[in-house]
């Protein structure tokens, strides 16, 4: 597949919307009145406060290259917590080896800092992002387990590394593993079923990265020029065959695949398209880079979420870049939600320690909390308008969006009574409310009921499990984040 335009470029019609509502027009008068003598009874205002909810949120990095924080005299279950603990985050991510997570076939070996964050993104009710990284230039040992080095040849890259990081990031030897090889193949078929046996559909997993081909799994290997297969064919083809198996492994856990040009023609754009058609979902590995990157973010269909990866700098003086009177952090931010990120990533590039996060932070709280107030989707019900047809009470519901992208899934309402009885439920289409306008589905009520007193609750369904949708408004919400109807507004 060749690289295009992602602007105007047809996806399909995106997730099945299960039970879909019906979503206008809604004529109020004469014989084709569809929502008769309606009136908007009740009103909601936007939310000022951070909102949890499911694709979305700042993502604290527990590790990124270089593995986990190790801070002198001080535990790393203490380090890890500092991080995962910042109020401002939502998510955290972890990004190990293939050789740390698995020493010998058949079985995983994950490391201590993989369950110590686990354990304590339960703990504080955050989820885990994370990539099982194939091979890390920042790492001396090759990525793949010693049990495959003798299995799976390796072939030298052809060029040099020049620039201030050459001794330090590609002291090693400059090889990658033939992927194509069918033990290569087999194993890294297993290393996906084992994970997935794991934490394919788990409530602690937000996201996982799509391993793909070279540096740290983010599809190139870049400075060094070709691949390692016999032919451009053949690269294409192991890799959707790569990702076939990652897609039939995490069929209930949304994928990442990274929008990085093909740069080491391996079929990138291929991996790419057929990840946004199987609902699955983009990333970036940083925000001022390659036109065709910001392009695709940019654009990407409305129901597919965006991760956007840039490090941070800390509070030092001399890392601020402090230009026109502001920082570099704040300067990154605008551009993450320029672009309609669903999540950012707040790390210390190689350097992770809540310390360096709060050293910025502590001097210069605005950028970062603006980020955590309006990253992803921010859904409330704007307008409800109440009606009755044949005998029967109805409401429309008005979903506006003040987040700067839209949900990644598909939104369903539900009106229920006092006790937290279902009346009545349904979808709206994927990827609605966007960040502009007012997105109207109609919920019609069983005989005998009056609107006022119910319970207005929202979900939000990716890849098949719904996951609560907290509303994003200033009224108050009841317990299970849904919000109780009552008239607001008079005639």
């Amino acid at each position: 597949m060749p690289e295009h335009l992602w602007a105007g470029f047809d996806w399909g019609s995106g997730p099945p919307v299960p039970d879909r509502l019906y979503q206008g027009p809604f004529p109020q008068y004469g014989a084709g009145a569809v929502v008769p003598g309606s009136e908007v009874v009740m009103v909601t205002s936007p939310s000022r406060d951070i909102v949890r909810n499911r694709g979305m949120g700042l993502t604290v990095y527990i590790s990124g290259d270089t593995g986990p924080p190790r801070i002198p005299g001080e535990t790393l279950e203490k380090s890890i917590e500092d991080l995962v603990r910042l109020p401002f985050v939502q998510k955290i991510y972890i990004r190990p080896n293939w050789r740390e997570v698995q020493q010998r076939p058949g079985r995983l070996d994950l490391p201590d800092w993989w369950r110590i964050s686990f354990d304590l993104a339960r703990r504080h009710g955050k989820q885990v992002g994370f990539r099982i990284m194939l091979e890390n230039p920042d790492f001396a040992e090759p990525g793949m387990p010693a049990f495959l080095i003798d299995k799976v040849p390796s072939v030298r890259l052809k060029g040099t590394w020049k620039g201030d990081r050459a001794q330090t990031r590609y002291a090693k030897r400059h090889a990658l593993p033939r992927y194509d090889h069918p033990a290569y193949l087999a194993a890294f078929e297993e290393l996906n079923g084992l994970l997935a046996a794991e934490l394919n559909g788990s409530p602690d997993v937000e996201y996982m990265d799509t391993m793909m081909y070279g540096f740290w799994g983010e599809g190139h290997s870049w400075p060094f020029e070709g691949h390692v297969f016999p032919s451009d064919l053949v690269a294409a083809q192991t890799w959707r065959r790569m990702l076939d198996i990652q897609l039939a492994a995490w069929s209930k856990t949304p994928l990442v695949t990274n929008t990085q040009p093909d740069f080491n023609h391996v079929g990138n754009a291929d991996m790419l398209d057929r990840t946004v058609r199987s609902g699955n979902w983009i990333r970036s590995d940083t925000i001022f880079i390659e036109n065709t990157q910001i392009e695709a973010l940019s654009n990407r269909p409305s129901w597919t979420a965006a991760i956007s990866e840039v490090g941070m700098t800390t509070g030092a003086p001399a890392e601020l870049g402090l230009d026109d009177g502001m920082t570099q952090n704040e300067r990154i931010i605008d551009h993450v939600l320029a672009v309609g990120a669903n999540y950012w990533s707040v790390w210390n590039w190689h350097n992770e320690a809540a310390a360096n996060v709060l050293s910025y932070y502590d001097r210069f709280p605005a950028p970062i909390d603006e980020a955590a107030r309006r990253i992803g989707y921010r859904i409330y019900p704007s307008f409800i308008w109440a009606f009755e047809r044949n005998g029967r009470a109805g409401l429309v519901i008005g979903l506006a969006n003040a987040g700067v992208a839209a949900p990644p899934g598909v939104v369903r309402l539900t009106v229920q009574d006092a006790l937290g009885r279902d009346l009545t439920s349904g979808s709206v289409d994927a990827g609605c409310p966007r960040p502009t306008g007012i997105h109207q589905a109609m919920l019609e009520l069983p005989h005998g009921y009056g609107w006022e007193g119910l319970r207005l609750k929202a979900e939000l369904e990716i890849k098949g499990i719904r996951h609560p949708l907290r509303w994003a408004c200033r009224q108050q919400l009841n317990t299970d984040s849904s919000l109780t109807l009552k008239r607001n507004i008079r005639p």
